[in-house]
């Protein structure tokens, strides 16, 4: 049977029939464990579960490397008989351990990593992922320690640090038999520092005169970036503008506030300047541009008119052409049985109707 080492390993000899001959467990090195119900080893890990004229089942918990081999179940008949069971224990990787980081780094800089993990029979198998990604990896020379013959393996892998992989988990996994948990994980965070990048909004999309505006100008960096300045691009900041934070604020816009305004956010690793272009619009709403949303919204609501008006004028088409045929039909009535043409006009126009105006009353 196959154990970890650590776990709890159970042996169990059992006889079909038994003259009330006693039954024996020894271990590999030949030294009785119990013999019947009574204990013959002072190890206190080794413990009776069961004895009987049948059966003989002992339990060793906690085992290690060195219970690795044959049990020996013996019934002291003559001759005697013996049953064997061989155990074999496996080695537990301890959890790996990551070496090599040393703390922040800038962006570009090749970071290289360690993963080493000992105590493992048969030898562990390490592999590496970033942010859940695999990652190809160096394998170096398994060793084996000639004590209890296990086995320390160890990798290494490299790659590029970008800003991309700020805050990346970089795992270190051993696999083996005896793992049925992550204990054999291994984590390292990673930090790139990299320079500022930066880019201002406005708190309206056509300001206009006499309004108040917000210019807000937001950085992302690492470390976290500052704001060095503001600045208007060929002139002087207004001097009805004020600065609270990342945000310069116009207290109310005039035609002169127009221009390229500038802010400017540094860290460790270098500085930026990101532009602004204001324009400032007149009270009158008439004068502000109309978006490509508001043209498309116009758009759609002429070509759903004129597609409704298209279908009327085929409908109205249809029934003109109808009433047409209608009254075709109506004026070709009466001049079958007609003797000549202008009677045949007559019935048409007035049918029966005017046969009876044409009557003679004598009185």
């Amino acid at each position: 049977m196959v154990v970890a080492s650590g776990s709890t390993v159970y042996l169990n000899c059992t006889v079909e029939d038994n003259d009330n001959s006693s039954l024996q467990w020894s271990n590999p090195t030949q030294q009785t464990l119990y013999f019947g119900a009574k204990r013959a080893l002072r190890d206190h890990r080794i413990q009776l579960v069961q004895a009987t004229s049948k059966e003989l089942t002992i339990s060793i918990s906690n085992v290690s490397l060195a219970d690795e081999g044959e049990y020996i179940c013996s019934l002291f008949t003559m001759p005697v008989q013996t049953g064997k069971s061989v155990v074999t224990v496996l080695g537990v990787p301890k959890r790996p351990v990551i070496t090599g980081y040393i703390g922040p780094v800038h962006e570009n800089t090749v970071i290289r990593l360690k993963c080493e993990s000992s105590g493992s029979k048969p030898a562990a198998r390490l592999h590496w992922m970033k942010n859940k990604i695999p990652l190809h990896a160096q394998h170096f020379p398994t060793m084996e320690d000639p004590r209890d013959h296990t086995f320390t393996v160890s990798s290494l892998v490299e790659f590029n640090a970008t800003k991309s992989d700020d805050e990346a988990s970089v795992i270190c996994a051993a696999e083996h038999p005896s793992i049925t948990s992550e204990a054999s994980i291994s984590e390292q965070k990673i930090e790139v520092l990299y320079p500022p990048q930066a880019v201002i909004r406005a708190s309206a999309e056509f300001p206009k005169e006499g309004m108040k505006l917000h210019l807000n100008c937001i950085g992302q960096g690492k470390p976290e970036p500052q704001l060095t300045k503001w600045m208007k691009k060929n002139g002087e900041l207004p001097q009805h503008t004020t600065q609270e934070g990342n945000i310069l604020t116009f207290t109310a816009l005039n035609k002169s506030d127009a221009g390229v305004y500038i802010c400017e956010v540094t860290n460790i690793m270098g500085s930026v300047e990101a532009p602004f272009s204001l324009t400032v619009y007149e009270k009158d709403p008439s004068a502000l541009p109309h978006s490509g949303i508001d043209h498309a919204v116009i758009g759609g609501v002429v070509a759903v008119i004129v597609f409704i008006l298209l279908c009327l004028l085929i409908v109205l088409g249809r029934y003109l052409i109808r009433h047409k045929g209608t009254y075709l039909t109506h004026e070709a009535k009466g001049s079958d049985d007609a003797p000549d043409a202008d009677t045949a006009i007559i019935n048409a126009e007035g049918g029966q109707a005017s046969s009876d105006d044409k009557k003679e009353y004598f009185i």
